[in-house]
């Protein structure tokens, strides 16, 4: 019994002192009396998504050759590269140390419609590039002009665009950042005997950026 009435003293000094914790003075109204209101404001400042390295070909519809410039060495068609825009969205310090882009292109064979007559190599399509945008920094720069493998009388390299060729590149690509464009002559010189026919190729340019 002793120690039923000590466990009962021990909650009634508990319960004491809880009560004496919600009696005493109320608070005041806040909504009462004079008081100055300070206002608190914050500037929360959008979420910005990383910015990125794109490729864009304008007016995607193909190009149309035409015969123009054909002498006794050869048949040519020449033709212009829809403008391509590299466009590059990323802050400096998004991009890796050293990286670097280039944009190429390489065509396949020209095959003739119902196979009429025998293809006509992707050696024989040229190009030269052309930058069209002004490079602030001279650091964007347009590929090298090629030739098909029927000279064109240049010194252009005589390959054609069999293998992958430059359309345009920057060395640092932290040189420049934004907008880019260029574009390309293309000529397609071949055979004085080739075969009458509608030829069709595709031309795959493919954007490549690597540190």
């Amino acid at each position: 019994m002793k120690i039923n009435r000590t466990t009962r003293l021990i909650a009634t000094s508990v319960l004491g002192l809880s009560l004496a914790g919600v009696a005493g003075p109320a608070l005041a109204d806040p909504g009462t009396g004079d008081g100055d209101g300070i206002d608190v404001s914050v500037n929360i400042e959008p979420i910005r998504t990383p910015g990125q390295l794109s490729m864009t070909v304008a007016d995607n519809n193909g190009v149309s050759l035409t015969e123009d410039g054909s002498d006794a060495a050869a048949r040519q068609f020449t033709g212009t590269l829809p403008t391509v825009t590299v466009t590059d969205t990323r802050l400096p310090e998004e991009i890796p140390a050293g990286e670097f882009w280039a944009v190429v292109g390489q065509s396949s064979k020209f095959t003739a419609t119902g196979d009429s007559a025998p293809p006509i190599g992707p050696e024989y399509l040229g190009w030269k590039p052309r930058l069209l945008s002004d490079s602030s920094t001279g650091a964007v720069s347009a590929g090298e002009p090629v030739s098909s493998v029927i000279s064109d009388g240049t010194e252009a390299p005589a390959v054609g665009l069999a293998g992958q060729e430059l359309l345009a590149s920057i060395a640092n690509s932290t040189d420049e950042i934004g907008t880019s464009q260029v574009n390309a002559e293309l000529a397609l010189r071949t055979p004085v005997d080739v075969a009458a026919g509608e030829y069709h190729s595709t031309l795959t340019l493919s954007l490549f950026n690597q540190s």
